[in-house]
């Protein structure tokens, strides 16, 4: 009887020790995974190639993609995610603010060639007095949106407000243009309303309705670096080994090559 209790606390003792290990390596294998999140093209390409190159390390880069622009904030600081690739660091400084978020931007990626569309004019000249024009609704890309209408002196800001600006620092508005307050995802759904006259948008979301950067009125003369996409952690996980393996991947020559061949109409590579 005692042999029999021994011989089965043994076994018990040699499965518990098997199923500890099996954790411990499965535990291993969690540690490997590096969930970013991304809501639409290049950014979502980029995690694909980027884990191409990281499985070359042992890692396992796994793309998160999201349906808006909130939510791969909420993901990264809920610890859902690891990482983002979505935004630049005004926008990311804007969620931080209003969400008391500890985001940090680690690494530029690329520039988007950024400007302002038309489907009835083919110069800002022509644009008739009273014409409506759709900016981005959130204050990051408004502001941007008003510098480079500014730069071609479609308007006039206050002194100094640089890329800050709102539509209320406005000083000159020679044809009185109206600015409505259009949510960036639908900024080219707005493209198409009758009563507007011309849009800011991204290459990203352009593209929904066929269109590309040498297809707009006019694009931002010198890229802003405050506004090139961005890699984006949080301060407790931005020196870990998982994000460093992951900056290393998005910034590879395979990254590189990828951007400057597949989308050098729409972007600067910015790594």
């Amino acid at each position: 009887m005692k042999k029999w209790v021994l011989g089965a606390l043994a076994l018990a003792a040699v499965v518990g020790l098997g199923a500890c290990g099996n954790d411990q390596k499965e535990s291993k294998s969690e540690d490997k995974v590096i969930k970013v999140a991304a809501q639409a093209p290049p950014m979502t390409d980029i995690v694909k190639v980027a884990a191409k190159e990281a499985k070359k390390d042992g890692w396992d880069i796994q793309l998160v993609q999201v349906n808006d622009n909130v939510a791969y904030n909420d993901m990264v600081m809920g610890e859902e995610a690891d990482a983002s690739l979505a935004q630049h660091k005004p926008f990311m400084e804007k969620y931080n603010q209003e969400k008391n978020a500890t985001l940090v931007a680690l690494q530029p990626i690329y520039d988007a060639k950024v400007g302002f569309y038309s489907k009835d004019y083919d110069s800002i000249d022509a644009l008739p007095e009273n014409s409506k024009i759709a900016l981005p609704s959130d204050v990051s890309n408004e502001g941007r949106a008003l510098a480079i209408l500014n730069d071609y002196g479609v308007i006039t800001l206050k002194e100094g407000v640089g890329a800050n600006g709102t539509v209320k620092d406005i000083v000159a508005n020679p044809k009185n243009f109206e600015f409505m307050s259009v949510d960036l995802l639908n900024l080219a759904e707005a493209y198409s309303e009758p009563d507007v006259a011309m849009v800011y948008n991204y290459p990203t979301y352009i593209a929904k309705i066929g269109l590309k950067p040498s297809d707009a009125l006019f694009l931002e003369k010198t890229p802003d670096s405050r506004f090139s996409i961005q890699l984006v952690a949080r301060e407790d996980n931005q020196d870990s080994e998982k994000i460093k393996a992951l900056k290393k991947a998005v910034t590879s020559d395979a990254v590189k090559k990828f951007l400057e061949e597949q989308h050098s109409d729409t972007l600067l590579v910015a790594v």
